[in-house]
Parts: C-alpha cells; sequence; structure tokens
C-alpha cells in the first residue's frame, strides 16, 4: 500500500469514530426523552377532527424526506395565522414529524397553524461512505421547506403573518439555525424561536462531555472526526489547533448569528447533558445577553439531556413558551 493511501486511511479513522460516537450518543438522548411528568398532559393533546384538519406528507423537494404535515385549526376566520414550526429530535440519524404529533395538536388547538417538517436523515452506508446528509444539508432543507408549507396554508385560506421556529435536541438545533441564520429570507417574519437542548455551537473545549477539551491526539481526531460528520466537510486537526475551524463550523452554529434584531427566544438546557455540550449552551445565553434579545434561558441543574430531574423547572419552561407565544404570537 503506497504512503498515500495509508495517510488516506489514517484521516478516515477519526471522522468514521465521529460518526460512531455522534450516532450513539444522540440515539440515547432520544430515548432519554421519552419520560414526561404528570402536567406535561397540559401541554400534550391526542389529535382528532375537532381540532381541525390535518394533512400529511405533503412535499416540499424531491428528496424521499422532502415532506411536512400540516395542521390546520377548527376555526378558519381569522383573517390570519400564526405559523409555529416544529422540527423533531433524534440525533439527526433518526425520527419522524410524526412523534410530535401530541405537541403539534396542542398548538393547533390553540389557534395556530402548525407544521412537522421532515428532513433527510444521515446514514452510513454498508459501502463505509455516508448518504451526504449533514446539519448542514439538513438546515438548508429546512429553508427550503419553510416557503412551501406557508404556500400550502395559504391554499387552505389560512394567511400566515408570522412565523415560530421550534423543535426538541437536533430540531431545536435545526430551529435555531433557521431563527438566527436565515429569518432575513423568511417569507413572513420570525417572531418567536423555542426549544430544549439543541446544540449551538462548536467549541472544541466546550465539548467536554466527549472529552475534547483535552490536548491530547486522540482529543483532535475524535473533535475533527464528529465536527466533519456534522458540518459535511472535512474538519483536520490542523484546523482545530489553528482556530480556524470556527469559522468553517459557523454554518451549523446558531449562536454565531445572535444579533439585535434576533427573534425573542426561550429555551432549556440541563447542566449534567452527556448528549450536547453545556458549556456551548452558556454561549447561547451569552451572546442573547450581548444582543439584548428577549429571552428566558433555563438550566436544570439536576438534569441530563431528557430534562428529566427538574419537573418543576421544565414545567417552568413550558409555561414561558405559552407566554411568550402570547405575546409575540396572539391569536386574534
Amino acid at each position: 500500500m503506497s504512503k498515500i493511501k495509508k495517510e488516506k486511511r489514517k484521516k478516515a479513522v477519526p471522522v468514521g469514530i465521529g460518526i460512531l460516537v455522534f450516532i450513539l450518543a444522540f440515539g440515547a438522548g432520544v430515548a432519554s426523552k421519552q419520560i414526561s411528568p404528570s402536567w406535561a398532559k397540559e401541554y400534550s393533546i391526542k389529535w382528532s377532527d375537532d381540532l381541525g384538519t390535518l394533512m400529511e406528507d405533503i412535499p416540499y423537494g424531491d428528496g424521499e424526506a422532502n415532506k411536512f404535515d400540516l395542521y390546520l385549526p377548527k376555526d378558519n376566520s381569522h383573517a390570519s395565522y400564526g405559523l409555529v414550526v416544529y422540527l423533531h429530535a433524534g440525533g439527526f440519524t433518526s425520527g419522524d414529524k410524526s412523534g410530535d404529533r401530541d405537541m403539534l395538536s396542542w398548538l393547533c388547538s390553540k389557534g395556530y397553524v402548525a407544521a412537522g417538517i421532515n428532513y433527510t436523515l444521515f446514514a452510513e452506508l454498508e459501502s463505509g461512505k455516508t448518504n451526504g446528509a449533514s446539519v448542514l444539508t439538513q438546515s438548508n432543507e429546512i429553508k427550503a421547506a419553510i416557503p412551501k408549507v406557508i404556500e400550502a396554508a395559504e391554499a387552505q385560506g389560512y394567511h400566515i403573518d408570522k412565523l415560530a421556529m421550534a423543535g426538541g435536541s437536533a430540531g431545536h438545533a435545526l430551529a435555531m439555525i433557521y431563527a438566527y441564520r436565515d429569518a432575513a429570507e423568511s417569507p413572513v417574519p420570525v417572531a418567536f424561536t423555542f426549544g430544549a437542548v439543541g446544540p449551538s455551537c462548536f467549541y472544541k473545549n466546550d465539548w467536554d462531555n466527549y472529552g475534547f477539551d483535552q490536548e491530547t491526539e486522540e482529543a483532535y481526531e475524535g473533535c475533527a472526526g464528529i465536527f466533519s460528520a456534522m458540518l459535511g466537510e472535512m474538519i483536520t486537526v490542523e484546523e482545530l489547533k489553528d482556530g480556524s475551524y470556527l469559522e468553517k463550523m459557523k454554518p451549523i452554529a446558531a449562536a454565531e448569528w445572535v444579533t439585535p434584531d434576533s427573534p425573542p427566544t426561550v429555551v432549556a438546557y440541563g447542566t449534567h447533558d452527556r448528549i450536547q455540550p453545556f458549556k456551548a449552551s452558556l454561549r447561547l445565553k451569552a451572546a442573547l445577553e450581548e444582543n439584548d434579545v428577549d429571552h428566558v434561558y433555563l438550566e436544570l441543574p439536576h438534569s441530563g439531556h431528557g430534562l428529566q430531574n427538574d419537573s418543576a423547572i421544565q414545567k417552568q419552561w413550558m409555561e414561558a413558551i405559552e407566554e411568550y407565544l402570547d405575546k409575540y404570537m396572539p391569536v386574534e
């Protein structure tokens, strides 16, 4: 085997490790989110035709996953409606819009047009290669979907005049990217964004939950692998060491796009999160504060990625979401 081929194989190993760690870690996080306290029933409604009309699997692109569900409230008499998009969790590798049906039904019951959007999930093929999906491609699919969602609502007689972007975990990350990075290109104003435990930025030392804060070659190679998998473009050890990786990661680093014009925000993070780095959420908090963005940032001091051990604060988070919806997207 030539020296060049050996070098290529050596470079590929960290990426593979990063992919594996990412899939296993975020998969565990999805499982943890199945825990629901009793009060959560207030914000979770089973769909029925009494709530309105549910239109499923509306296409927005050519990809197999490029489909969305549209929830139209029973009362169609308003001159305009707010649209709430809620993006599913799943570590960017799994999940489906149908998993958030109870949340979307609750939003519809409050008088909002609601939508769940699928996006192409990251997958490793039998050949050892990937299907080309990444957080970047997923964020661009969501960007392409929003006009189609609005068009579909308008075609049914529901005029959309404002938008809220939301989601959990991976879906929260994608929602924040749209709300902060893409809002200026949105067909309607982004009035509000909310969610929980979504990774918002990519500073190597913040990712200490994976040991990437260590100054070892293993840490650098592991970080290069997982960041490359998320971006869909090679991040090298050299770029990590000289700091140039931060600019390359910016397209999927929501916190880096926060400005004084960013929409009001409600977020929650567990301080013991082993899936996405809690320290990264502190950078998001700082960005919101420095830019005077109206926000609620909640830390759950006994919880991990599932926010499972701080029921009272989790309830406070949901109450803040409802308060901000009423404030920034009132149903009139």
